[in-house]
């Protein structure tokens, strides 16, 4: 059953791009059907909307086949959630009440995981009816069974006999919200047709359109992510030729065009991300291979946000600068590498270390993930500058000189009253770095110590995750004299996702950072920047806190019109042409 499944879908693939030879700028929607007595239906507004919208329609039928899911939606830019039955109380933890009517097992099961995934991968979602219903309770919202039976004070009608195509009542409309952007508008007229609804929105949602009554007809993401749904059909206006819920099939086209855009440029582009803290996780049975919720880097993860890199850092935190404490460090750098090594050993087929620029290439050639090792803080070389070269000789890219506080070679940004720069051995573990080719690492690095540095070292400076004190006042972030300091030896800067760098007020989210980057590229040139999430590491904000949410980071640039030569140079072009330098010197 599941070969014959695959190949009918290849085989719909086929049909779809003959039918299309020319749809590269066209999405592919998915549009889930109703399965009823043995036949698969969908009324014609879904599709006909989709169309004039300028989507290539898909129809979904009900299966639950995990692979063949994920192998579907690998090649869809956008999923429709239609309407239909009332959705099974028991999949919520709850009892069905005696006014719940019929329900529809075969598309429960099916579309609750569809919706899941698909926001994994962050297709872009459009919930219809039954699909905003599907969407809230995906992702742990509350529904009411039966409004008329479980809210109270309500006086219209929703569940109407009346022609679809009309509108049969009013919703208002949140004046701050991606809606009201979307149709231009406060109040709007819908037509409803339903019994069930929203009681609470899912974590990550909030209310964007309510009826006069209360019942609320629409939600929206507040993550930054393309997902919306409405209670009402907008699909049945266009049967009229009413023109008047185009603009909500447009925004989702629209969506759905960026999303498929971002994926083909990963495709074109590597993806890297120089700096994550996820080895420390590897002591606490974390699985790799899975999608592991204690953790924001996964091999699941990478895949659904198309990342092809990640430099993993062995995290030594600071201690006691003793002999006995700096041993403890030197061999906790060594068993956190060691962790790397075997993680990697153990995920072989989907999985390799990367050395040089060359071999990131190749992997991403041969399909798999690439895995850089770094070390964050100088701490765990000891007194011992031969620990640099025997590091750089186990395939260590980068060392950060030091985290927060002093160690032996330089004075941190933070915990450093006495303003200490680079010492005499600092000066002589950088020059070491130059000779081994290993890059040389500023973040946490005091001004002292950073101007110093730049004195010192031969070869071009990184900061691995750090961002711009102009934007957010921190002692981690960069003047912007010292990002036209490094900008002028030829070094990079990769803006840091950790919240407390971005802003002080509220919660960072993507477009903070994205802030930033522009920042960045004004003060140093696109030449000399790039994206260090510091994931694992208390690294993550709204819009991008894992690896699956970092083709959201390119989505964004897209907005904002960079090239595809540009965002190329900043997820990883520009740092790994200073590490090519580095390793040739």
């Amino acid at each position: 059953m599941k070969t014959s499944c695959t190949f009918d879908i290849n085989k719909s693939y086929a049909a779809l791009h003959n039918r299309f030879p020319n749809h590269t700028d066209h999405p592919v929607i998915g549009i889930t059907g109703n399965f009823n007595d043995g036949t698969l239906m969908l009324l014609s507004g879904y599709y006909t909307s989709v169309l004039k919208a300028g989507g290539i329609p898909f129809v979904i039928p009900p299966f639950e086949d995990t692979d063949i899911l994920i192998n579907l939606l690998d090649n869809l830019d956008g999923l429709l959630l239609t309407g239909g039955a009332d959705i099974n109380p028991l999949y919520l933890g709850e009892e069905p009440i005696k006014e719940l009517h019929n329900i529809n097992p075969y598309r429960d099961c099916q579309e609750l995981l569809l919706t899941r995934l698909a926001a994994n991968r962050q297709i872009p979602i459009l919930g219809i009816c039954r699909g905003i219903q599907v969407m809230n309770a995906a992702f742990g919202g509350k529904l009411y069974q039966d409004i008329d039976a479980q809210m109270e004070g309500m006086h219209l009608k929703h569940s109407q006999d009346m022609d679809r195509a009309f509108a049969s009542h009013t919703v208002n409309i949140e004046p701050d919200s991606l809606l009201s952007r979307i149709m231009n508008t406060g109040t709007l007229p819908v037509n409803s047709f339903h019994h069930q609804a929203v009681a609470e929105p899912a974590p990550g949602f909030r209310v964007s359109a309510r009826a006069a009554d209360g019942v609320i007809e629409a939600i929206e993401s507040t993550e930054y992510k393309s997902m919306l749904g409405v209670q009402w059909h907008p699909e049945c206006f266009i049967l009229n030729g009413d023109k008047c819920m185009m603009p909500l099939f447009g925004w989702f086209i629209r969506e759905a065009k960026s999303f498929r855009a971002a994926k083909r440029l990963h495709e074109r582009i590597l993806t890297l991300d120089s700096h994550c803290d996820t080895p420390m996780f590897f002591g606490q049975n974390i699985n790799f291979a899975t999608r592991d919720e204690k953790i924001k880097v996964d091999l699941h993860k990478m895949t659904e946000g198309r990342q092809d890199a990640t430099i993993m850092v062995a995290y030594i935190p600071q201690k006691e600068r003793t002999d006995e404490a700096l041993l403890a460090a030197t061999a906790k750098a060594d068993r956190l590498l060691n962790d790397i090594e075997e993680m990697v050993a153990n995920n072989c087929t989907a999985v390799d270390i990367a050395r040089t620029p060359a071999d990131l290439y190749r992997l991403k050639k041969a399909g798999k993930k690439a895995i850089m090792l770094g070390i964050e803080n100088g701490y765990a070389i000891g007194k011992d500058i031969r620990n640099v070269e025997r590091f750089r000789n186990r395939g260590v890219v980068y060392m950060t000189l030091c985290h927060n506080g002093n160690n032996d070679i330089c004075g941190s940004a933070r915990y450093n009253d006495e303003g200490l720069g680079v010492s005499e051995f600092g000066e002589q573990v950088i020059r070491e770095m130059n000779r081994v080719g290993m890059m040389v690492d500023l973040s946490h690095a005091g001004e002292r110590s950073f101007y110093e540095t730049l004195e010192i070292s031969r070869t071009p400076v990184v900061c691995s995750h750090s961002s711009c004190r102009a934007l957010c006042e921190h002692p981690r972030n960069l003047t912007d004299e010292q990002l036209r300091a490094i900008a002028r030896r030829g070094g990079v800067v990769q803006v840091c996702l950790y919240g407390g760098f971005l802003r002080s007020d509220v919660p960072a989210t993507i477009c903070d950072a994205v802030e930033h980057l522009h920042h960045i590229v004004n003060i140093m040139g696109i030449e000399h920047v790039g994206i260090g999430t510091d994931f694992d590491g208390d690294g993550g904000i709204i819009g991008c806190n894992d690896s699956s949410e970092l083709i959201n980071f390119t989505r964004r640039l897209l907005l904002e019109r960079y090239s595809e030569a540009d965002i190329q140079r900043i997820w990883g072009g520009n740092f790994l042409r200073v590490m090519e330098e580095v390793q040739r010197i």
